[in-house]
């Protein structure tokens, strides 16, 4: 273990050059109009991964394409994979970046850049370790599989078509994933749970065009306002969705799980200073840690109507749009919750307007146990890595694909995230901080001899 250890340190600053030119592809599933981005970026990923000994080629799906990348197949050894994304969040709104979202920069000890933590540096981290094991012949005490895709950002139904037909190929006793968090670096964690994800989007209509406010103003109910008013019903005076039905299937946290959220380190104070917020707000009778890990929500990601340039416009605007997310706890579907609240919705839309709802992405919520041989073998890990007691904790955040893994592979998932809070993922000035690079590569590289053991 010890060349594989002293290979990582004497190699770190080509690591972050080699993670900049990475960091470099705007690889933006959202828009189409970087789908060749896509493409070019999956095609340096499949010659880096060659260039440090792995089998690596990209394959074809219906949307992006997915790189595999592995290490020979060695009969009666354990396979594991590894998963990651290679696509990125859009990067708005640019005018809040300090430096360009595809031109890395480094300072304060991380590097800053659009996917430098979500998650194209989380992964790349488990590919040095695998590359420090290639490069001084030690051997990995089992065969491992990366599976990168490009579509996380947009729901992964590519990669979910993908691994139906490679179901056999990809069968593993566990998946290896770093797209979560920890608290601090004192604090290195195992994610034993996901909230899940159900979208919808909201369309209210009325006249058949914008209407002059002066001239039909009064005779019209305005769209802008109907669906203001219909939104503000869903949350009531506790913080609570006031949708029929929409706690009845949640599980709840039990006293063990409270406790152990206690331990992890919070400051209300911190928390308002790091988010930039006057005061906190949330369901009644739930801490802010439990609020935002593993209690259901209903956010508004996105509301427009009417006219948004420069100075005035006096309109009747002709239609209001919302888009809605859910974030889900285990016992709740994306497909009943979807259908809760497009009752509710229909319940609450009066007669002056239309109303067209259209369903999202959904992905469903994800529980493993936190105390199997696995999941010590990877709190092991991070203790050796990072020098710290690790702690375990659930993640407010969805990754669809863990719940295909298990469906269609039949395997549990390893959350063991590298990125901190103040790392802001899907915001501007989105950073990895280098120790995390450096210790994520470290954790991976103690990972699989305790894995394997298992």
């Amino acid at each position: 273990m010890q060349p594989v250890l002293n290979y990582l340190d004497a190699n770190d600053k080509r690591f972050i050059g080699e993670l900049c030119d990475y960091l470099r592809f705007p690889s933006i599933s959202a828009q189409t109009a970087h789908h060749g981005d896509l493409r070019r970026c999956a095609d340096w990923l499949v010659a880096h991964c060659r260039s440090i000994g792995l089998r690596a080629r990209r394959n074809a799906t219906t949307g992006q394409p997915v790189v595999t990348a592995s290490t020979p197949r060695r009969k009666g050894r354990p396979h594991f994979l590894i998963y990651g994304h290679y696509d990125v969040q859009p990067p708005d709104p640019l005018d809040q970046w300090q430096t360009p979202p595809f031109e890395p920069a480094i300072r304060k000890g991380a590097i800053f850049a659009r996917g430098a933590t979500d998650n194209k540096g989380q992964h790349f981290a488990h590919l040095k370790a695998v590359e420090a094991y290639h490069k001084t012949g030690t051997e990995l005490p089992c065969d491992l599989t990366f599976v990168i895709e490009g579509e996380e950002e947009v729901g992964s139904e590519a990669l979910m078509g993908f691994l139906r037909r490679q179901k056999r190929t990809l069968a593993c006793d566990a998946v290896v994933i770093s797209d979560t968090g920890m608290p601090s670096k004192k604090h290195p964690a195992l994610t034993y749970a996901l909230r899940g994800v159900a979208a919808l989007e909201v369309t209210v209509r009325g006249p058949k065009a914008d209407l002059h406010s002066g001239i039909y103003g009064g005779s019209v109910d305005n769209p802008a306002l109907v669906l203001s008013q219909m939104l503000a019903q869903l949350r009531d005076k506790r913080g609570r969705i006031a949708v029929p039905g929409f706690y009845d299937k949640v599980e709840p946290l039990t006293a063990h799980e409270r406790r152990q959220f206690k331990r992890l380190p919070y400051s209300e104070s911190g928390y308002k200073r790091l988010l930039g917020v006057p005061a906190l707000y949330g369901e009644k009778g739930y801490t802010p840690v439990e609020q935002r890990s593993a209690r259901p929500t209903l956010e508004i990601n996105g509301l427009t109507s009417g006219y948004q340039g420069e100075g005035s416009k006096t309109i009747v605007p002709a239609e209001a749009s919302a888009k809605i997310t859910c974030r889900l706890v285990p016992g709740q579907s994306p497909r009943e919750v979807i259908r809760l609240l497009k009752k509710r919705l229909r319940q609450l839309c009066p007669p002056t307007v239309r109303l067209r709802l259209e369903d999202g992405h959904g992905a469903d919520p994800y529980l493993v146990s936190p105390t199997s041989p696995r999941a010590e073998a990877a709190l092991g890990a991070l203790r050796s890595a990072f020098g710290y007691e690790p702690v375990i904790l659930r993640e407010g955040g969805s990754i669809p694909i863990v719940t295909e893994f298990k469906k269609i592979l039949g395997a549990d998932s390893l959350l063991l995230g590298l990125a901190l809070p103040d790392d802001n993922l899907h915001s501007p000035n989105e950073k990895f901080d280098l120790d995390c690079l450096r210790g994520g590569a470290r954790m991976s590289a103690h990972l699989w001899p305790m894995l394997a053991a298992c």
